[in-house]
């Protein structure tokens, strides 16, 4: 029990190094004759892999499909697994399942997401970018101060702010335009910024993502402040994304034809190819039934 605790510790970190994002998994409540016990713990990957144990596979269908749900919601959520028809019952913060492939019990599992600090890159280390990268920790981004050469952005990043003040500033921008960043911004003049967007190499709608002046309109004139009216900017900015892409995001599942319970439709999940189709369960048990007789089931999925 110790050792596998220290693992998922240590996997955990590992994970958070990597900037990778998880799901922390708890048992909080376990009735027998469940198999996992209050206090046990999983991880489980954006991929839907899952390390440690929280349950049997009829249990552990349910966590990865919440799971994954957590992630892409980035909130935390308790789960309760149950015997009992096909069914789920939501309220805040909390989902009720129900499993006719449970033996009996239940159990409660919090579900606590992991999300990496939004990276953003500074352009520059005039007193504006400093300012930026000490404001920007203090309200959880990951800040790196970068020049304009050395600058790789990738389109995971939240943002690059160009404030070098002329130096290195059309190469950074063009590829993070082009690797799709979402917040892309010039510290500059009006004038001087209309004529650094006109230089750039790139198409006019790209040319257009470019925020320049960067920041909201907020009468700043110091370097803290105008840091401040550029980080507000980015914050509104990443408000819109998410909630546009959480009306886009959910997770892709797929119904065991066998109970009819709700899974995820990833690689992690079990599953087998029939007649040209993924087919995917919640259970080995599922997976036996359907693989000794598939025509039994083949009008349920």
């Amino acid at each position: 029990m110790q050792a596998m605790a220290e693992s998922l510790t240590a996997r955990a970190t590992e994970l958070t190094t990597l900037r990778k994002p998880f799901v922390r998994a708890t048992v909080v409540r376990a009735q027998r004759p469940t198999s996992a016990h209050a206090g046990d713990t999983a991880l489980i990957l954006s991929n839907g892999e899952m390390d440690g144990f929280v349950g049997g596979n009829c249990v552990e269908a349910s966590v990865r499909e919440y799971s994954l749900k957590a992630l892409s919601a980035q909130e935390p959520l308790l789960l309760r697994v149950v015997p009992g028809e096909p069914s789920h019952r939501s309220e805040e913060g909390a989902v009720e399942v129900s499993n006719p492939c449970l033996s009996g019990g239940a159990i409660e599992i919090f579900l606590e997401p992991h999300i990496p600090a939004p990276r953003v890159l500074v352009v520059g280390t005039t007193p504006v970018a400093q300012a930026l990268a000490s404001l920007g920790a203090g309200i959880g981004l990951q800040m790196e101060l970068t020049d304009g050469q050395a600058a790789d952005p990738r389109p995971d990043d939240a943002a690059l702010i160009v404030a070098s003040h002329g130096r290195e500033e059309e190469g950074a921008l063009e590829v993070a335009l082009r690797a799709g960043v979402p917040y892309v911004a010039l510290v500059a003049s009006e004038v001087r910024g209309t004529a650094v967007l006109a230089s750039l190499d790139v198409d006019d709608a790209q040319r257009a993502r470019v925020f320049s002046p960067a920041g909201l309109n907020l009468g700043a004139r110091t370097p803290g402040e105008i840091a401040l009216s550029i980080l507000a900017q980015l914050i509104a900015e990443r408000a819109k994304g998410r909630h546009a892409v959480r009306a886009d995001s959910e997770p892709a599942t797929a119904i065991d034809p066998v109970c009819g319970m709700t899974v995820a439709a990833v690689e992690a999940t079990l599953h087998l190819d029939h007649g040209g189709t993924t087919v995917y369960f919640c259970s080995r048990g599922c997976y036996e039934s359907f693989r000794k007789d598939p025509e039994r089931y083949a009008g349920t999925r």
